[in-house]
């Protein structure tokens, strides 16, 4: 029987309850936090810098919390170029971490040319511990 999949504000609870450990000097354990396709990537820099992004880059997620559209908005940029957004129906534990502060990181998990913008960039975040 398979595993059932957790939400990402369950992941991120249990990820923050969990002891971390014992690590070597300036290692960080990383934990998954959610798998998600770049949402609104037709709309900004994506396709421009499509050539120039390769699966494994830093992201940089920014919280925008002025974002009359989204509450929750979170801002998905690629050295210093907006990308896109984290997926409304995702955004929320993403949101709430940003907001407490805690350290995440994300990167380029996937990418395929596809007429469908939401399946052309995936991207994973993680929580730093």
């Amino acid at each position: 029987m398979p595993l059932p999949r957790l939400s990402p504000a369950v992941a991120l609870a249990i990820a923050l309850t969990l002891p971390a450990p014992p690590l070597r000097s300036g290692e960080a354990v990383r934990i998954l936090v959610q798998s998600s396709p770049l949402a609104g990537s037709q709309y900004y820099a994506a396709n421009a810098l499509w050539s120039q992004i390769r699966t494994g880059d830093r992201l940089t997620l920014v919280r925008e919390t002025d974002n009359r559209h989204d509450r929750n908005a979170v801002r998905v940029d690629w050295n210093g170029q907006q990308l896109g957004y984290v997926p409304r129906a995702e955004n929320r534990a993403v949101a709430r971490a940003l907001d407490a502060g805690e350290r995440l990181e994300a990167r380029v998990s996937r990418m395929r040319q596809d007429p469908d913008p939401w399946r052309r960039i995936e991207f994973e975040v993680f929580l730093l511990l």
